[in-house]
């Protein structure tokens, strides 16, 4: 079962402005429906039709937002996400994803402003055995991974007060993602090939959302100090599996008959190296906030149910 911030208290002052970069993105898309009940949301996207228009790679657009907005918290939902083309556009994948949080993070330690930043699983090798903790050694396998945790690197060192979660296999009812592909597909083809040697943790778009705003929250309540307690988090679906039996749990689940072979990463080659595990351990977060991560199985079925029947059979 998905959890839903608390209505915020009825006061007669104004309400929190909560500014969400990347509105447009599936994540972003959820966080527009959740950081609703906190107060008002100033939803940019680089897209027009959200709200401000947003490009990352333009610094001065980024303080006058900041500036024009004058945010009590920020969400930053945006990134540059395509693993594979990052490998040869490594530039503007680090101009999004490390030099712009820096300067996000430098922009709001000036007027100390919290930010909830996302991260990834692929700033891990994937050598592991055990799901990783926030104190493990890094180790990304490609641009991604380490633009990625150049963004983490600078947010941390910009002084800002902030959390940042790392997720990992985000999928949801709308965007580019696993499950939408898998739900196609299945109704397209009598037989898939799925990689069944990396191991991870499907993490539901919605339910990502939905925790940021539970946190978020207590930070504009001020129950929750990021003096204290900020810094780096793990927020993802709890268990794991491979996308193999990813896509055998979508199968069943939708209903749809299809044959489905495991095979090896390497009979899939791709520009970029995943890790071959990159599961990552929940218990800081869930012990910090006292909130339960549902497994992966349990909100995969919630997220199908939001999908009209006709993608599914």
């Amino acid at each position: 079962m998905t959890q839903h911030p608390p209505a915020p208290d009825r006061t007669d002052g104004p309400r929190p402005k909560i500014l969400l970069i990347g509105a447009n993105g599936q994540v972003g898309w959820e966080l527009r429906r959740t950081l609703a009940g906190l107060g008002e949301v100033v939803a940019a996207s680089i897209e027009s039709g959200y709200g401000p228009i947003i490009d990352l790679l333009d610094h001065g657009l980024l303080a006058q937002l900041v500036a024009d907005t004058q945010p009590d918290a920020v969400v930053n939902a945006a990134a540059y996400t395509a693993v594979d083309k990052a490998e040869t556009d490594r530039d503007i994948a680090r101009r999004i994803n490390a030099d712009a949080v820096g300067e996000l993070g430098r922009l709001l330690a000036e007027r100390g402003i919290p930010i909830i930043h996302y991260s990834t699983d692929f700033v891990f090798s994937g050598a592991a055995d055990r799901p990783y903790t926030e104190d493990d050694a890094v180790g990304p396998l490609n641009v991604y991974g380490e633009t990625k945790l150049g963004g983490e690197l600078a947010l941390l060192d910009s002084g800002a007060p902030c959390l940042i979660f790392r997720t990992s296999w985000v999928y949801g009812a709308r965007g580019a993602n696993f499950l939408l592909t898998m739900l196609r597909l299945l109704k397209e083809k009598d037989e898939l090939r799925i990689v069944d040697d990396q191991i991870g943790s499907p993490t539901w778009s919605r339910m990502l959302a939905e925790m940021t705003g539970l946190v978020l929250y207590r930070v504009l309540r001020g129950d929750v100090d990021l003096k204290q307690v900020g810094g780096l988090y793990h927020l993802t679906g709890s268990g794991e599996v491979s996308w193999f039996g990813f896509a055998q749990a979508i199968l069943e689940r939708a209903g749809l008959e299809c044959r489905l072979l495991p095979i090896h990463s390497n009979d899939y080659p791709a520009p970029a190296r995943r890790p071959a595990y990159s599961v990552l351990d929940n218990h800081k977060f869930q012990e910090t906030f006292g909130l339960y991560l549902p497994h992966w199985r349990e909100s995969l079925d919630q997220c199908l149910e939001l999908i009209p029947c006709g993608s599914c059979q």
